[in-house]
C-alpha cells in the first residue's frame, strides 16, 4: 500500500481519476480492521431524498409501497457537505523533483475527493482560486460530480499571486449549509492576515482544515554556492549564501510554520504540513480525523 502512496510514483500515473482510486482504496483497505476509522454498513435511518441527491442511494422497495423517495444512511455518515479551496498561485508550481507543490495538490485532492463520494456519500465541491476564482464547482452528490471534480483538478494551472479574500468572499455567498473546508496552500502569506481572512467559515460553523504544501527543499534548503532565489508571483530576486540557509533560513520557516500552525489552532481550526515528498496518508488520516470527530 505504501508504494501507491508515494507522490514520486504517483507522479508517473496519467489518469487523476486511477490516482485517486489507488490512494484511497489501498488507504482504506489498510484502516478496515482499524478501531478508529472505519466505514460501517449497518443501517441506521431512512432520509427524505432530495433534488440533486445519488439516486442510487434511493430505497427502491420503500419507493414502490410508499412511492415517496427514501435515501438509507448508515452508522458512521454523517452526509457533510465537503469543499476544497485550491491555491493555483504561481508560487504553487515549484518543485525541487517530479512532483510539484500544484502535483500533490491535485494528487491530495483527487483523493480526497474520491474517499468523501464514493465511501463517505458526501456532497463535494471545489473553488480554484490565485488572486481570482478561476473556478467554482457547486457541492453535489449526483451521478458524475467525481468526474466534474477531477477535471476540474486537471485544469486547474499555477497563474497569479494568492489572494485568500477573494474565493472566501466567493465562497461565503454560495454557503448553505455548514461543512468541512479544506484550504491546500503553501500559505505564503503572514499568517496572522491569513488566519483573519478565513475566520469567517469557523464563525458560520465550518469546520476548517489548512493543509500546508511545501517542497523538501523549501524547508531544508541545500546549496553547494551563492545563488540567486526569486520569487514566482513577484520575481522579487534575493542573492542568498550556503551559510544563510545552513544558519538562518532554517529559523525563519520553522518560525513561519509553528505561526501559521498555532494561530490556525487558536482559531479552532485543524492544520497539517504535507511535505511533496512524503505518501499522502496525512492528508487523508487528517480529513478522516476531523470527519470522524462530527459524528
Amino acid at each position: 500500500m505504501q508504494r501507491f502512496l508515494d507522490p514520486v510514483v504517483l507522479a508517473e500515473i496519467s489518469s487523476l481519476d486511477l490516482i485517486a482510486r489507488t490512494v484511497v482504496d489501498g488507504f482504506v483497505a489498510g484502516l478496515h480492521r482499524s478501531p478508529d476509522f472505519g466505514f460501517s454498513q449497518e443501517f441506521a435511518e431512512y432520509r427524505a431524498y432530495s433534488p440533486g441527491d445519488d439516486l442510487r442511494h434511493v430505497d427502491w422497495n420503500v419507493f414502490a409501497r410508499t412511492e415517496r423517495a427514501y435515501l438509507k444512511r448508515y452508522r458512521g455518515e454523517t452526509n457533510s457537505l465537503l469543499t476544497v479551496l485550491l491555491d493555483a498561485s504561481n508560487s504553487m508550481n515549484y518543485g525541487s523533483g517530479k512532483v510539484t507543490k500544484m502535483d500533490y495538490a491535485r494528487f491530495a485532492a483527487a483523493s480526497l475527493f474520491y474517499l468523501a463520494i464514493r465511501n463517505q456519500r458526501d456532497a463535494a465541491g471545489l473553488i480554484v482560486f490565485d488572486d481570482e476564482v478561476r473556478n467554482y464547482i457547486r457541492p453535489s452528490t449526483r451521478q458524475g460530480q467525481i468526474s466534474r471534480l477531477l477535471h476540474g483538478l486537471e485544469l486547474a494551472e499555477p497563474r497569479a499571486r494568492t489572494d485568500f479574500a477573494k474565493p472566501l468572499d466567493h465562497f461565503q455567498q454560495f454557503l448553505r449549509r455548514r461543512g468541512l473546508v479544506l484550504i491546500l496552500s503553501d500559505f505564503y502569506e503572514t499568517p496572522g492576515r491569513v488566519i483573519r481572512t478565513i475566520e469567517p467559515l469557523r464563525f458560520h460553523g465550518n469546520e476548517v482544515i489548512l493543509f500546508h504544501i511545501l517542497d523538501p527543499q523549501e524547508i531544508h534548503p541545500g546549496l553547494a554556492g551563492p545563488a540567486i532565489l526569486f520569487d514566482l508571483e513577484t520575481d522579487h530576486r534575493m542573492e542568498v549564501t550556503p551559510e544563510y540557509t545552513r544558519d538562518e533560513y532554517p529559523k525563519r520557516i520553522e518560525a513561519h510554520i509553528a505561526a501559521l500552525r498555532d494561530s490556525a489552532r487558536a482559531a479552532q481550526m485543524d492544520y497539517c504540513l504535507l511535505v511533496t515528498d512524503q505518501p499522502l496518508d496525512a492528508a487523508l488520516r487528517q480529513y478522516l480525523t476531523i470527519r470522524q470527530g462530527r459524528n
